[in-house]
């Protein structure tokens, strides 16, 4: 078996947290001219890049995908071909720091509003000392104010930028700027500027142990419910593709 394994047209890296984030340090070591762009990928954005024709070609050009979600996790044992480990965004993101307050990484923030964007580098700044925050701006701009903002990133010239746009809009985001930002890492974080800052609250461990994630979030978020419905469209269309390939 390879580094990664395809569901529904989507090549899903095998890599666990740490090998991701240590992928990461390797690609800021390079001092590379080539922007690592990382998508994170749960059974709900994975029916909306098969639905997305704009996401599916953004999917097809990142430079990696990581699997977030059980969902995602159980569908690689369908085709026997498993992932050890789910790799978050918000997991991601605070790996990154911990490993970028050791080797000196600078960051920019983009993203949520304005309030949480700017205790989020508070936040940062008083927990992960040796992290550089470059930049940061909140996510609220007009379309108008789209240049300036890729200017000042690009000015910036962070390791890692951090987009917290919601998910696919920060995807899309990155790829549509994506030749003038000159950062070297860059990804979606979803709404984990947030909990760090604690306007939303991380799922309680015991139900991320049980792999409940997703329902805690159902009972907590009921707007999210629609949104949710994917998951079972996501279910059953990996259920049938592991059929199809005689997996199962």
């Amino acid at each position: 078996m390879d580094n990664y394994v395809n569901i529904l047209g989507i090549a899903f890296s095998k890599l666990n947290l740490k090998e991701t984030v240590d992928l990461i340090d390797s690609k800021i070591s390079q001092c590379s001219n080539k922007m690592f762009h990382l998508i994170t990928v749960n059974p709900e954005i994975a029916v909306q890049i098969q639905e997305d024709p704009e996401l599916k070609k953004i999917s097809l050009e990142s430079d990696l995908i990581t699997p977030d979600g059980i969902g995602i996790v159980l569908a690689s044992r369908l085709k026997r071909n498993p992932i050890s480990e789910r790799v978050t965004g918000y997991d991601l993101f605070l790996e990154s720091l911990k490993v970028g307050n050791q080797k000196g990484w600078s960051f920019y923030l983009l993203g949520s509003d304005e309030e949480v964007n700017r205790n989020a580098s508070e936040y940062i700044k008083k927990n992960y000392p040796n992290v550089k925050i470059a930049g940061r701006h909140h996510g609220y701009f007009k379309e108008e104010d789209n240049n300036k903002i890729v200017e000042d990133i690009r000015n910036s010239k962070p390791d890692i930028l951090i987009v917290a746009l919601g998910s696919p809009l920060a995807d899309k985001w990155i790829y549509r700027n994506k030749n003038e930002l000159n950062v070297k890492v860059v990804f979606g974080v979803g709404g984990s500027l947030d909990v760090i800052t604690g306007k939303v609250k991380r799922t309680p461990e015991i139900w991320k142990k049980l792999n409940l994630e997703w329902l805690h979030r159902r009972i907590t978020q009921p707007s999210r419910k629609e949104r949710q419905k994917k998951l079972k469209v996501f279910a059953y269309r990996a259920f049938v593709e592991a059929i199809r390939k005689n997996t199962i």
